[in-house]
């Protein structure tokens, strides 16, 4: 019984060892994601806000998915009221802020220019070390020092796991922008398709206009107009 007590006192600290050391791993910072996609009237301005800390990361990426010219005006403006990156008449962009300052950052699509048409606007936003807090981390390194009892590594293991999320982020990242320029590029056809439709009604019509006048004058060189008189 003392050797069962024993045995079963050892497992129940491997376990907690072992879930404490996934519970910090768990806390790690993530980087985050998220895309949107909006209708920008003719002659409007929409900006959108996006909450930052100190010393994290920004990366916007933006397109112009349908509207007369594909173009837009961007704005990044931080939170001191600087204008940060700034594009005119683009049809897409990428831009990344580094080092950020805390509070918000303004992020306006301008259609101003554009008195007629409405453009159909995509952007997607990543945001990194956003969680990240120093203490955390040095409370961390003081922690896992005196816990190699398990023979586990886990700088290595939280390398493989962020090597592995950053390759999946990327891969969802590079569907999304497919799925973007996929978007734009249909819309493109169609407005062609539409446009050639058009013009072969408008060419029909004309072609038929101009064989019935060929056909008039035709006639009117053979019709005799003189006057039999009896």
């Amino acid at each position: 019984m003392e050797v069962l007590r024993v045995v079963v006192l050892v497992l129940s600290v491997l376990v907690a060892l072992v879930s404490e050391r996934f519970v910090v791993l768990a806390s790690f910072s993530q980087s985050l994601d998220s895309d949107f996609t909006f209708t920008l009237p003719a002659g409007r301005k929409e900006c959108f806000f996006q909450t930052m800390r100190k010393d994290a990361s920004l990366e916007i990426e933006y397109q112009v998915l349908d509207g007369a010219g594909l173009d837009v005006d961007f704005f990044i403006t931080s939170p001191s009221a600087q204008v940060v990156f700034s594009d005119y008449h683009k049809s897409d962009g990428v831009h990344t802020v580094v080092d950020t300052e805390d509070g918000d950052y303004m992020l306006c699509f301008d259609n101003t220019f554009s008195t007629v048409s409405e453009k159909l606007v995509f952007f997607e936003l990543i945001l990194d070390n956003m969680d990240r807090d120093d203490e955390e981390v040095e409370d961390w390194k003081e922690y896992v020092q005196g816990t190699d009892v398990l023979d586990m590594k886990l700088e290595d293991i939280m390398d493989t796991i962020n090597n592995v999320k950053a390759r999946l982020g990327k891969s969802v990242h590079i569907q999304t922008v497919l799925r973007a320029f996929e978007a734009r590029d249909r819309n493109i056809q169609e407005s062609n398709f539409n446009r050639v439709n058009l013009w072969s009604v408008v060419n029909v019509i004309v072609m038929m206009v101009i064989s019935g006048i060929q056909v008039y004058l035709v006639r009117s060189l053979f019709e005799d107009k003189r006057k039999i008189r009896t």
